[in-house]
């Protein structure tokens, strides 16, 4: 571990009694929200921070869970004492969200009302239900305002969402590769990856569980084209070029890869599969696909913004096609237009849509600038 590392950490549960209804339909009587502390709650709660996740990320953002970890949390490039979340200045909170597979309530979690796991019957989460889990979790810590929502991609949206669901719970709005809604390519892309889940034999229509199957290939051919556009393709020639496998001219077997990046994609897909539940994956990237945060004010994104009140910081990189520069320039646009405090920075990098989880020196540069501003 590393002098600026959080160390061990451990997850906690919360479990919620009262029932949350899903802005487009179902509720869960009952639900468990597991999430992860960094840092002290002072004593007038002012120094919190939240993280929202992407994704497939989690509650598990920084630190290690045992002395024999490989790896670090998701995001512990960024939080940490003296990073750019300094755990020294602020109390950071991280949690998985709804519908997940890490912890808290999701599909492959037991219906109460049925005694069954819930599987395809779990009520299809939106990004507002998210931040309304979010908000009675905060309740729960005694948070009444955070000093920061900060996310990336998926995350990003949820940040902005608590920016006009609970303008008066936020000082601060930090979104990165992010944006206000899907392009129809990202959707399309959304689409093939929930087909080839749906159409494994091994999904059951949702009914895996039920049923003693998995549907490994298909998640993983899920993985494996999300994989795709999480990278740029400067940053795939890069890393593999048109290296051949070694050992790819004497091994026969059919289908066996020729190509570092068939070995490089198949191993992620199924390294996935192994850990990532299908239908969470389903319901995940229908969330991201549904939102659209100027929906509820006509389509206008300047009305939308004109209702919060903190201040924003919008980070992209150069390279990011699947949210590219020009989507969070959309997003400074109206926050310009609705005279919204905001800041932006385009940060130069090969490494695609994936940048914003590395530690690229200029990009904790800005957000470390950023968060030394906020007082706690």
């Amino acid at each position: 571990m590393q002098e600026h590392d959080l160390g061990i950490v451990s997850p906690r549960i919360e479990r919620f009694e009262e029932p949350l209804h899903f802005t487009g339909g179902g509720s869960l009587p009952t639900y468990e929200l597991v999430y992860e502390t960094y840092g002290e709650l002072n004593s007038s709660a002012s120094n919190a921070l939240l993280i929202c996740h992407a994704l497939s990320g989690h509650h598990h953002a920084a630190g290690y869970h045992s002395e024999t970890d490989r790896k670090p949390g998701w995001w512990n490039a960024c939080i940490g004492p003296g990073k750019p979340i300094d755990t020294r200045r602020f109390f950071v909170v991280s949690l998985n969200n709804l519908g997940g597979c890490h912890g808290s309530t999701g599909p492959a979690s037991e219906n109460p009302q049925t005694g069954e796991v819930f599987g395809p019957e779990f009520p299809q989460p939106q990004v507002d239900d998210w931040v309304d889990a979010q908000a009675r979790l905060a309740d729960r810590l005694g948070i009444h305002c955070w000093a920061a929502v900060v996310g990336g991609s998926l995350g990003g949206m949820q940040a902005m969402a608590w920016s006009l669901r609970y303008p008066e719970r936020l000082r601060h709005c930090v979104v990165i590769a992010a944006a206000m809604k899907l392009s129809a390519q990202n959707i399309a892309f959304n689409e093939i990856a929930r087909r080839a889940i749906m159409s494994d034999p091994g999904y059951a229509g949702g009914y895996y569980l039920r049923e003693g199957k998995q549907p490994t290939q298909g998640l993983a051919l899920a993985r494996m084209v999300g994989h795709i556009t999480y990278l740029s393709d400067d940053a795939m020639a890069s890393r593999f070029g048109r290296e051949l496998q070694p050992g790819s001219e004497d091994d026969t077997a059919d289908g066996a890869p020729q190509f570092q990046i068939e070995s490089y994609l198949r191993y992620q897909g199924q390294q996935f599969s192994s850990v990532f539940d299908a239908n969470s994956y389903v319901l995940m990237t229908r969330a991201l696909d549904l939102f659209d945060l100027a929906a509820a004010y006509g389509g206008d994104a300047v009305a939308a913004f004109a209702k919060a009140s903190c201040d924003y910081l919008v980070l992209s990189f150069s390279t990011d096609w699947r949210f590219s520069p020009a989507r969070s320039r959309e997003i400074v646009d109206a926050l310009l237009a609705a005279e919204r405090p905001v800041s932006y920075a385009e940060i130069k990098a090969d490494e695609g849509h994936d940048a914003f989880l590395l530690p690229i020196p200029r990009y904790l540069a800005v957000l470390d600038a950023y968060l030394k501003r906020v007082e706690v």
